[in-house]
């Protein structure tokens, strides 16, 4: 369906198995997943599943556009681990962008197998590569860990990193390596922190190499969105492009919350679109990458701080209706510390390429995240293998870094990040590394897109245990929130896997199926994982 199509246009055209229609608002990985798992798991025909978007593309935070010309650009990039089992159960079922025979997880994990990581430059400080062997905990560090992962949610509330570690701990290569790796900042949520000790406290032995890292052969967009998009339409399922979800009526009534109505904007035009009661609606509140602007060579990007994005805007409208629709305030209105800035360069040849492989004694595609930890933007860059795009041309390569900490003065180019356009961000970048004698000819042959996104880490924000909704909230028959802002026990945001498992858990649920959700690795219950991990917890 094209954008100026209404969608209730043979809205009484009830699928024959279960005569209900499912509206899934947003169209990135949270409601792809939940379409294909209607599909797959609810008996839905295509036919009777409509995507909304509000922009004219789709794929949401997973996205990567550009070309070899104007350059390349990507908000960011997903890091996968062997344990993403809901990931790769949807994956399993759609064909590869680059071989229809094989399943877009069996092309994961073949280039896995042939391109893991193994970082040798994880950390680099005045233009050397700095031993990481060493972590930098002090016993009292341990301790807190120790003591933090074991305190109930409940009772850290609100609780920021900063304020359960002592101003040392942020000074360890632990720290350095932690923060660049997921993201995280001091102010942000302890609660979070926690959740991602202990998803992850099987990785917690190779946290220097990467090692268990896992990642897609091309770009996310390329390599899962596109993928399902083709999967979802072959289907018959109606994506509805430049069209904006307003508002949702609910009518709650003893206890029980039924959508009735969806409101939508589309072409200038205000609609309604009645709904059933046996319908289904899939709610992706918020959005990481909402309000983002972009930078060139010569520009630096203008930070937006009045919400435009429909996604957040929807969200307010609905937790008006009821406390149990979650509390957005708590996510969305803090910018300055739920913002930073990443770059994309598309270089016209191999230059940065070879000197940084030289450099960090890895291979483009094999050699993980690089951080500079004495940078005052705390810099991190990585060379994907190539190409990163499934149409990028043999003589193009594409590379992607970002900045924590976008308001400090740069160490070399002495204003902030936001400030700076992408050539003076280039500079701070080649100054660190000493890549100076080359740094000329590097600008001269490279192309920068900067993306400056007000609410990137805006999931790690402090909570409470009801800012964000139940994937089916209390008393609800048919309205779902998927996504990184619904509650999903135990996971971790900023993940892909978070967003695919919410989706699991609202086709399921809504549905009644018998099928469970994919099981929820929890390594800290293993004796071996656990006894690697503090292993490298007291290694000097």
């Amino acid at each position: 369906m094209n954008a100026s199509t209404s969608p209730a246009e043979g809205h009484d055209a009830r699928s024959a198995s279960s005569g209900r229609k499912a509206y899934l608002i947003g169209s990135g990985i949270a409601s792809l997943a939940a379409a294909a798992y209607l599909i797959k798991e609810g008996g839905f025909a295509g036919g009777d599943i409509t995507i909304f978007e509000e922009s004219e593309r789709y794929g949401g935070s997973l996205d990567a556009r550009g070309d070899p010309e104007d350059g390349y650009s990507m908000r960011g990039g997903r890091m996968f681990e062997e344990k993403f089992n809901c990931t790769y159960d949807l994956l399993s079922f759609i064909p590869s962008i680059s071989d229809p025979a094989k399943s877009a997880k069996q092309e994961l994990m073949e280039f896995h197998q042939e391109f893991f990581w193994n970082d040798k430059a994880r950390l680099v400080a005045e233009g050397a590569i700095v031993d990481v062997a060493n972590l930098g905990f002090s016993e009292t560090d341990r301790l807190n860990l120790v003591e933090l992962c074991a305190t109930p949610e409940a009772l850290l509330g609100v609780k920021t990193i900063e304020q359960w570690f002592r101003p040392d701990f942020f000074k360890s290569n632990f720290w350095f390596i932690w923060c660049t790796t997921f993201a995280f900042e001091p102010w942000h949520s302890a609660v979070e922190f926690k959740r991602y000790c202990l998803r992850f406290t099987h990785l917690f032995s190779t946290i220097d190499t990467m090692a268990g890292i896992y990642r897609t052969q091309f770009n996310q967009y390329d390599a899962m969105v596109r993928p399902i998009i083709r999967w979802l339409t072959d289907h018959g399922v109606k994506l509805v492009m430049g069209t904006e979800v307003t508002d949702i009526d609910v009518a709650i009534e003893g206890g029980e919350k039924t959508a009735t109505r969806l409101h939508y904007s589309q072409g200038g035009e205000s609609h309604v679109l009645p709904l059933r009661p046996d319908d289904l609606v899939f709610v992706t509140n918020g959005s990481m990458t909402a309000d983002t602007s972009y930078g060139s060579n010569t520009a630096a990007p203008v930070l937006r701080t009045e919400k435009s994005g429909g996604s957040w805007k929807l969200w307010e409208k609905l937790a008006a209706k009821s406390e149990d629709f979650g509390r957005p305030a708590a996510f969305c209105s803090d910018i300055d510390k739920s913002k930073w800035e990443s770059f994309t360069v598309t270089a016209r040849d191999s230059t940065f390429f070879d000197l940084l492989e030289a450099f960090s004694g890895s291979l483009a595609g094999k050699g993980g995240l690089v951080t500079v930890k004495d940078s005052n933007w705390l810099l991190t860059v990585v060379l994907n293998h190539q190409p990163h795009y499934y149409e990028q041309p043999k003589d193009v390569w594409v590379w992607w870094g970002y900045g924590l900490f976008p308001d400090r003065p740069g160490n070399f180019v002495h204003k902030p990040m936001a400030d700076c356009t992408g050539e003076e961000i280039l500079t701070e970048l080649l100054s660190h590394l000493r890549f100076t004698e080359k740094a000329p000819h590097i600008l001269r042959t490279s192309r920068v897109i900067t993306a400056m996104m007000p609410y990137i880490t805006s999931q790690f924000m402090p909570r409470t245990g009801k800012d964000r909704p139940k994937v089916i909230p209390e008393g609800s028959r048919n309205l779902a929130f998927i996504g990184q802002y619904c509650e999903v026990p135990d996971d971790v945001v900023f993940t892909v896997e978070y967003s695919v498992r919410s989706a699991q858990m609202a086709v399921f649920g809504l549905l009644g199926l018998a099928r469970p959700v994919s099981p929820f690795y929890k390594g800290q219950h293993d004796p071996r994982v656990l006894f690697d991990a503090l292993k490298m917890l007291h290694r000097k």
